[in-house]
């Protein structure tokens, strides 16, 4: 496996571990657990997309980063 493939197998756990664990009702979408890996995993997941040149994937991931620091953003101003 390369560098940006490790990096995004990463990234890419993290989001569906936040996901998996909302889903069980573990981890509410409120929670600052769920917010950051949802903000560190899709980070993560558009820097390997950017190594390997994918576009797609960039905007994807990195709308999802964004979204999540809203999320964070909000979370700290309330």
């Amino acid at each position: 496996m390369t560098f940006a493939d490790w990096i995004g197998s990463f990234g890419v756990f993290m989001i569906l571990l936040a996901f998996a664990l909302n889903i069980t009702g573990k981890l509410s979408r409120h929670q600052l657990s769920y917010i950051l890996l949802n903000l560190i995993g899709a980070s993560l997941a558009c820097l390997a997309s950017f190594l390997i040149n994918y576009v797609p994937f960039i905007i994807l991931e990195g709308v999802w980063a964004l979204v999540s620091a809203f999320a964070l953003y909000k979370h700290y101003k309330s």
